[in-house]
Formats: structure tokens, sequence, C-alpha cells
């Protein structure tokens, strides 16, 4: 439809839009004013709301006519333009429909801005709030901190000044037992002097190795029964070879790395082959010819003869390493420390002198094993074995107490430990000595 003619000199449509732009300026300025107060920028809508308002300008103008000064002439033109607008309106109401279309996207597009600028000043007013309320909650924090550091630090300070004296009483105290430890051990040291002087006196009272084994009034160590397989009762008594050597593993670590390894007694050749897997130049004695075969049919070197005759004939200083498992109990007790000072004599500085025999501590040994071989003489205690180690000038003596006896008889299980321990503990025991 043709728009309404504009008075003389005014545009109608003109001012109404102008006041339209101005009233939603008033209205996007006053729903949006703490936007920027709140510290968040909001997105400018100005520039889109002039560019709407000249689009909407534009559309109103569509299809008016300029109005022209009175007078029969412009009368008559201004009729003529009001014919061929009103001959246009078919041609032009497409695009009118198009604009007005077109800033209804553009109205819908500012409502839909505005409302995000609202919820974003919103959101900045509410993050205000939580940043002045977690502000409040640091400093409180920060002062019960400060305040609990002080209460701290004069507690610190009255414990320090009360527990000054006891520190000084412990100090002193302390003092007092390194001095009395100073004191045992210049007294075990003098101890240990006296001791070596002794036994040094005792050495050069003492006849040679080689006349004390020669001389006729001392029996020699036992020979074999002729009588008696002692392989076979080895066997079916002692265990198999696999068992013995699984047990004389024990003694690995003190014989590791030696150079010249003597085996009283080696029997079978248990520790012989033992010493051969790690490594160590090994060589038994053996006073019967058929366990010293035995040991020489698996490669291992051993020799049949008389201990104390074979231990006299070494060089003095010649082996670092004597193991004797289950001889001295066959030995004559008069021969025992004979034997040991000769061993001790032979001995390198420093070197091992390893000794297994049954305990007789444990009453087990002699209803079970001591008894059950012919040839055994009588019972060494490891207490007797060290006197005669340390009479020989041997040191570092250490007892190991072997082979459970609750492991050969499970009923002892059902006695009370301590009285197990002390009657029925180890069916053997190892002694090690080291030559000072």
């Amino acid at each position: 439809m043709p728009a309404p003619e504009p008075a003389p000199g005014k545009d109608p449509a003109g001012e109404e839009l102008a006041a339209l732009i101005g009233e939603i300026r008033e209205r996007v300025r006053g729903r949006h004013a703490g936007g920027a107060a709140s510290g968040v920028v909001l997105a400018d809508l100005l520039p889109l709301l002039h560019a709407r308002d000249a689009a909407q300008a534009k559309v109103a103008a569509i299809g008016t006519v300029n109005p022209r000064a009175p007078g029969i002439l412009n009368g008559v033109i201004q009729g003529v333009k009001r014919a061929v607008a009103r001959l246009l309106d078919w041609h032009v109401r497409g695009q009118v429909e198009f604009n007005r279309t077109t800033l209804a996207s553009i109205e819908a597009a500012l409502e839909a801005l505005s409302e995000n600028n609202r919820i974003l000043a919103d959101l900045a007013a509410q993050a205000a709030q939580w940043r002045a309320g977690w502000e409040e909650r640091l400093t409180s924090t920060e002062n019960e901190l400060l305040r609990t550091i002080a209460e701290l630090r004069a507690a610190f300070d009255f414990r320090m000044g009360q527990s000054s004296e006891e520190i000084q009483r412990r100090m002193w105290g302390d003092l007092a037992i390194v001095r009395g430890d100073f004191e045992r051990g210049r007294a075990d040291l003098e101890h240990v002097i006296h001791t070596e002087l002794r036994l040094i006196r005792q050495r050069t009272a003492l006849p040679a190795p080689a006349a004390a084994a020669a001389a006729p009034a001392v029996p020699a160590a036992p020979a074999p029964l002729p009588w008696f397989d002692y392989a076979s009762f080895a066997e079916r008594f002692r265990g198999t070879e696999e068992y013995v050597r699984r047990k004389q593993r024990f003694y690995l670590p003190f014989f590791a790395g030696r150079r010249d390894v003597l085996d009283l007694g080696c029997g079978r050749g248990e520790f012989l082959e033992l010493m051969r897997e790690a490594g160590v130049p090994a060589r038994g004695v053996e006073i019967g010819e058929e366990m010293a075969g035995i040991c020489r049919a698996k490669g291992l070197d051993a020799e049949t003869g008389d201990l104390f005759a074979i231990l006299a004939a070494l060089a003095d200083e010649s082996p670092d390493g004597v193991f004797c498992a289950h001889v001295v109990e066959h030995l004559p007790p008069e021969r025992l420390p004979g034997m040991i000072r000769t061993a001790a004599a032979k001995l390198r500085p420093s070197g091992v002198l390893a000794i297994e025999t049954p305990n007789p501590e444990c009453l087990a040994t002699f209803a079970t094993h001591f008894y059950l071989d012919p040839t055994h003489a009588r019972p060494v205690p490891a207490g007797l074995l060290a006197f005669y180690l340390e009479e020989a000038g041997m040191g570092g003596i250490e007892v190991h107490r072997l082979s459970p006896a609750v492991e050969d008889a499970p009923a002892l299980a059902a006695l009370p430990d301590d009285f197990r321990e002390a009657f029925f503990g180890a069916l053997d025991y190892a002694i090690i000595a080291r030559k000072l």
C-alpha cells in the first residue's frame, strides 16, 4: 500500500524512526550498564544497531515520493510520481518483504546477543562475589597459619629451655658409656696380648710335631677294622653322597678363595667335590684304601695314610685351609690336642680350620647316632675343642649347631622349646677357627 503523504518540510517516518532508535538504544544501555563495571568487557552492539537503523530507514523510504514545494507544476510532478509508485508497487513488494524479514532476523540476533551480554554480566557479578569470599577465606587461613606457627615456635622455645639440662645429663651419660666401652676394650686387648704371650711360651716349650708323632708311647690313629665295610656303613647310616654334599655346602663361604685346602678323613670325597666345583685346590687324606680309592675314581686328589704322619710331613705354613668332618670322635682322647696343634702349626696365617663332630650336648646323639658307629672313641664337647684350638694359637672361633634333632625325630616337637633346645638341639656342631 502507498505510504501516507508527509507534511511539507517534515518527514514523519524519519522522525518516528529516530525516536524508535533512541528508545532501543536507551533500553540496551539500561539493561547492560553493569557489564563494564563488573570487570567483564561485553560485546558492543551499537554498530549493529546503527546498521539496523539505517536499513530500516531505507526500507521505510521504499515507495515514498520526495516532497516538493507547493505549485501547479510541482503538484503535477508529485501526482505523476505517486502514480508511477503505485504502478511499481507490485514490482517492489517482494523486495519490501525480504527487507522486512532481514530486519526481523537482525532484531532476533540483537535480542540473542543482548541476552548473552546479560548472562555474562551476571556471571561476572557472581565471580566477583566468589572472589571476594575466597580472598576473605584466604586471609583468614593465613592469619590462622601464622598464629599456629607462632604458638609452635613458643612451645619449641619453651621445650628447649626445659630440656637443655636433660640433654646435658644424657650427653654426659653417653660419654660415660663410651669411656666404659673403651676401658673394656683396652682390658680385652690386654687379655689377648697376655694370651698370645702365653701361647708363644707354650709353643716354645713343646717338642716338634714330627717328634711327637713318632713317639712310640702315643698310639697312632686307629686303623680300619678288617671285618668292617665302612663304605657300606656310611652309605646306610650317614646318608647318600648327595645328602652329605648338601649339608657340607655350609662350609663353602669359609673356604672360598683358598689356594691349598687339606681334607683330613676325606671319606667318599663329598667335600673335595664341593671344592672342585668352587674352583678351590683341595686334597684329601684317608686311612682306608677303599675310601681313598673311591675318591681317586672320581678324579679327586686323595692319598692313603695316617693323618698324624701326613700332617707332620707338611711344610710349615703350606695349607691355608684344613677341613675335618666326623674324625675327631674316632681319635684317642690323648691324641686330639696334638693333632690340633700340628694342624695349626702347618696353617698359613689367617688360615681356616673347620672341624665337624657329633654334639654331646644333644641327648638324642647318644640315643641314635654316636654309638651306632663301633669305631667311635668318645664325643668331644664344643667347649673342650674350643679350648684346644685356643691353646694351639687359633682365634676367631665360631661354633655352629647343625642337623636339628627334631628333623630326625619329629616327636621332639612336642617338648617345650627351651627344654628341646637345651637337651635335644642339634645332632652335630661345627667349630671354625682362624690362625692368628
